[in-house]
């Protein structure tokens, strides 16, 4: 026999499974069609909210928001599959202790879109949440910059800037040729910036200035432990080839939300 308002294929791992792989599936197979409803069109809900956020927040300094609100909706799927699955077992008198290959394990796969959101997430966010963000971003792309190219475009730079990114850069390739830099800076681009270390100083909350400077190594000596000598690289700046200058915006919300959020942005680039 079956409980009252309960389907009579309604086993507990099979409610379980149901559950995990769309919010309201399990409930909709114990017969309550409301609950089913309300848990499905949370779920709509919820994921349009994080994508919303996701496009709106990742890349500045509330990055945190979605990252968090992603985890609600993973905590939120446990906790539907969860209650469908005991609620299973109620109806068909089979609450007891947990047997070690309930079907109750199968929450384990939850672990998989949480590494995958955990991972996912980090590979695309906190982009301009600080000034490091930002230069770091613009170390990546200095090597692929021409005067006259849009490729500056994607940190937000102006065509001026771009060009005195790309003089400096060509400023770096003379030092290359006349062998300043280290041996193989000529295999490809990015070897050109093997040499040059971004110092990044922030006079307040709002600005910051990063100086990109070629340095030359030293063998200094120095003790190990206190009193095991040995010696140590210790790089030293010899020339600044660029200086970005970068500054603090306000990024609203898509369709114009204001928000307390901001991104870090390359406002001006000088070259000596």
């Amino acid at each position: 026999m079956t409980s009252a308002g309960t389907s009579p294929q309604a086993d507990p791992g099979s409610v379980l499974r149901r559950s995990l792989l769309v919010w309201g599936l399990g409930d909709l197979a114990l017969g309550r069609r409301g609950i089913a409803l309300a848990w499905l069109l949370a779920e709509v809900a919820a994921i349009v909210l994080v994508a919303y956020l996701v496009i709106g927040l990742a890349g500045t300094t509330w990055y945190l928001v979605p990252f968090l609100a992603g985890i609600g909706i993973l905590v939120a799927w446990a906790l539907q599959a969860v209650r469908a699955y005991r609620r299973a077992q109620l109806a068909a008198a089979a609450i007891g202790p947990t047997p070690p290959r309930s079907p109750a394990a199968a929450v384990a796969w939850l672990s998989l879109p949480l590494l995958l959101w955990g991972v996912g997430f980090w590979l695309v966010a906190a982009g301009a949440a600080s000034p490091s963000a930002t230069v770091d971003r613009f170390e990546t792309l200095w090597p692929d910059l021409a005067p006259g190219s849009q490729a500056g475009t994607a940190i937000g730079l102006r065509q001026t800037d771009v060009d005195v990114a790309a003089k400096a850069l060509g400023h770096l390739r003379q030092l290359c040729a006349a062998g300043t830099l280290s041996a193989d800076c000529a295999d490809d681009p990015s070897g050109l910036l093997r040499d040059v270390r971004f110092s990044i100083t922030q006079p307040d909350a709002e600005s910051s200035v990063a100086e990109a400077q070629v340095v030359t190594f030293e063998r200094r000596p120095s003790t190990f432990l206190g009193f095991i000598s040995g010696t140590e690289l210790v790089p030293v700046p010899s020339d600044t080839v660029l200086t970005l200058e970068l500054r603090l915006v306000p990024s609203p919300l898509p369709g114009g939300w204001v928000s307390g959020a901001g991104r870090w942005q390359v406002v001006n680039v000088r070259a000596p």
